[in-house]
């Protein structure tokens, strides 16, 4: 058995039409799944799906929309017979100080971060059921371990997706159903750039901080993701692993 095999298994990306979503999309089909890429911008979605070659669709949906996540997941049973594995990426941040905040500014970032991501589990996991087990994956954040100043928002919906993962590992493990979170570092994406540019020396800061030296790729997920998806990881379930270069264990 080679605990890292796909081949036969049906991934959904949430958000898998750039940045960790797709590296992690990247590295399943790698694998051998046939993936479906749901995001709300249909031509990003087929960017991505031509760059993941194989089996692979794109959805446009918006998982904020309970309606459009329950018609994201037919669609992907329709189109490849089931689902096995869920990985739940899609995810926003409002960059300000907490003071400044809305209260529908707030409300766009829990309802993106963690209420979507609630919304793609429960849709998914009647499928999952039928097939006899399956995986998810959450996304959580190293703000899930530390605050964040500028991100309060952010943070307290990373730390939440962690606890949801925990609570629907504990639900779901007679259904033979695991339930794990990443918790990504710094990685290169449109989403940190925009920090880069609005935070000064934040750039060197990260890589004084991070003993690896460098910023993550997205690619640098896939591996974990991987294994999350695979039979490597049948026994482990409500676990939330850090992929950041040693960032959130470096006391700098």
């Amino acid at each position: 058995m080679n605990p890292f095999d796909l081949k036969g298994k049906v991934a959904l990306v949430t958000g898998g039409n750039g940045g960790i979503g797709l590296g992690i999309a990247k590295g399943l089909a790698g694998a051998g799944a046939d993936v479906a890429i749901a995001g709300r911008n249909a031509a990003k979605n087929a960017a991505a799906v031509k760059a993941l070659g194989g089996r692979a669709i794109g959805i446009a949906a918006d998982v904020n929309d309970p309606a459009q996540v329950k018609r994201m997941v037919a669609d992907t049973v329709s189109a490849f017979g089931g689902l096995d594995i869920l990985v739940a990426n899609a995810g926003i941040n409002i960059r300000k100080p907490p003071q400044d905040y809305t209260v529908d500014e707030w409300r766009q970032v829990i309802d993106t971060n963690l209420n979507s991501v609630f919304a793609c589990c429960q849709a998914a996991y009647p499928e999952m059921k039928r097939r006899g087990g399956g995986k998810i994956v959450t996304i959580g954040s190293m703000t899930s371990i530390f605050g964040l100043a500028l991100g309060s928002a952010y943070a307290s919906t990373k730390g939440a997706v962690v606890q949801l993962t925990k609570s629907l590992a504990i639900a779901w493990a007679k259904d033979n159903i695991q339930v794990n979170s990443i918790l990504p570092g710094w990685i290169d994406t449109d989403l940190t750039r925009g920090a880069r540019q609005q935070i000064p020396g934040l750039n060197e800061r990260i890589l004084q901080g991070t003993p690896a030296g460098r910023w993550g790729e997205p690619a640098d997920l896939a591996g974990t993701a991987v294994f999350f998806c695979g039979r490597g990881s049948d026994f482990v379930t409500g676990t939330a692993l850090p992929v950041d270069g040693g960032y959130s264990s470096s006391i700098f």
